[in-house]
C-alpha cells in the first residue's frame, strides 16, 4: 500500500500544473490583451532597470575598463530568459560568461561575487512582502507546505530531516572545495572582494544600486498589477503584493523554470476566495507563460543582435571553451613550458 501511496504527491502537483495550463487555453479569448501589453512592458522595462544596477557594481569593481551598459543588458536579459525554460537557474552559467568576456580584464570570481551584490535589495523586500503577506490570513505558512501540490515544497517540507541533511552536505562540500583550493585562496578572495567593491561604499551602493532596484522594483509592481487585470484577477496594492510574495517562495526553491508548480500551488491557495478556480488556474499559469515567452524573445534577440549567437547551446558550448582556454592558460609555466 505504501508503495502505490508514494508517488501521488509529486503526480498531483503535475496533474494541477497541466490543468492550470489547459484551462489558460480555454480561457485565452478572455483575456485583456491591452493589460496584458503593458504589464509585459512594464515588466521590460524592470529588467532593464535591474540590469541598470547590476553595471553599476561592475563599474564600480572595474573603474579603468570600458564597459558597454548595451552588453550587460543584453546578458541580463538572455540569463532571465533562459532562467523561464531550465531549473537550476542555468541562466546564470550563460549571463557569468557574457558578462566576463564583456568586461576587459575581469575575472570569473569577481563576476560571480558582483551577482550576490543584488541580494541585498531582494532581500530587504522579500521580509517586508512575505510579512505582509503572512499577515493576510490567506498565505500559507510554512508549517502548511507540506499539504501543497507543489512536489519540491511538499517534499522538503515533509521530511525536514532530509533537508538539514543536505543543508550539511553541501556546508560540508563547500568547505573542503574551500580546503582543496587553499594554495589559491588568497588570489581568489582578492577577486571575490573585488566584485562586491560597491557594498564597502555604503552611500554609492545605495545611491547606485538599491534606489535603482527599488525603481526597477516599480515597475514589476506595475507589471503584476496590469497582469492580474489582464486575467481577470484584479490589479491592487494587496494582491499585487501576495503575488510577489509567491515569487518570493518561488525563488527559493528554484527546482523547476520559473518556479513552475510552486507559484501554481501558492497562487490557487492565496486567491481562492477572489475569483473562481479556473479564472485562478488561468492566471497561475498565463502570468508565468507571457513573461516567459516575452523575456526569451527579447533575451534570444540580444543574443543574436549584440553578441552574435543563434542559439543559447551555442552560447553555453562557447562558454565552456572559453572557460578551458583560461584554465590552460594559467597552468601554462611563464616563458613556453618546459626547457
Amino acid at each position: 500500500m505504501s508503495l502505490a501511496a508514494a508517488p501521488a504527491l509529486p503526480l498531483a502537483g503535475i496533474g494541477d500544473f497541466f490543468d492550470a495550463v489547459g484551462k489558460f487555453f480555454d480561457n485565452i479569448a478572455a483575456i485583456r490583451w491591452g493589460a496584458l501589453l503593458l504589464g509585459l512592458l512594464c515588466f521590460g522595462v524592470y529588467l532593464t532597470i535591474r540590469s541598470r544596477a547590476f553595471y553599476n557594481v561592475l563599474r564600480a569593481a572595474y573603474p579603468a575598463e570600458r564597459i558597454e551598459f548595451k552588453r550587460i543588458w543584453g546578458a541580463y536579459i538572455a540569463a532571465y530568459g533562459f532562467n523561464n525554460i531550465v531549473p537550476a537557474r542555468g541562466g546564470d552559467v550563460i549571463k557569468l560568461f557574457l558578462v566576463k568576456t564583456s568586461v576587459p580584464h575581469s575575472t570569473y570570481p569577481a563576476i560571480a561575487a558582483a551577482f550576490f551584490v543584488e541580494l541585498g535589495f531582494d532581500a530587504t523586500m522579500g521580509v517586508l512582502i512575505l510579512g505582509f503577506a503572512f499577515t493576510q490570513g490567506v498565505f500559507p505558512k510554512p508549517p502548511d507546505f507540506s499539504k501543497l501540490h507543489a512536489f519540491d515544497l511538499s517534499f522538503f517540507a515533509s521530511h525536514p530531516r532530509f533537508l538539514l541533511f543536505l543543508l550539511t552536505f553541501l556546508a560540508v562540500a563547500g568547505l573542503f572545495a574551500f580546503a582543496m583550493l587553499s594554495t589559491r585562496v588568497r588570489a581568489f578572495w582578492a577577486r571575490v572582494r573585488q566584485g562586491l567593491t560597491i557594498i564597502f561604499d555604503r552611500r554609492r551602493y545605495f545611491r547606485e544600486v538599491w534606489l535603482v532596484q527599488f525603481g526597477g522594483w516599480c515597475f514589476r509592481f506595475a507589471a503584476f498589477w496590469f497582469l492580474l487585470d489582464a486575467f481577470h484577477i484584479g490589479g491592487s496594492v494587496k494582491n499585487v503584493l501576495l503575488v510577489l510574495g509567491v515569487n518570493a517562495v518561488a525563488a527559493v526553491v528554484p527546482f523547476t523554470p520559473g518556479g513552475a508548480g510552486v507559484q501554481q500551488a501558492f497562487l490557487v491557495k492565496v486567491f481562492a476566495g477572489v475569483a473562481s478556480g479556473a479564472t485562478v488556474a488561468a492566471y497561475s499559469v498565463g502570468q508565468q507563460i507571457a513573461i516567459a515567452a516575452f523575456s526569451l524573445a527579447v533575451g534570444f534577440a540580444a543574443l543574436a543582435t549584440i553578441f552574435k549567437f543563434r542559439s543559447f547551446k551555442e552560447v553555453i558550448a562557447a562558454g565552456r571553451e572559453h572557460r578551458e582556454a583560461e584554465r590552460a592558460a594559467a597552468e601554462t609555466p611563464v616563458g613556453g613550458g618546459l626547457q
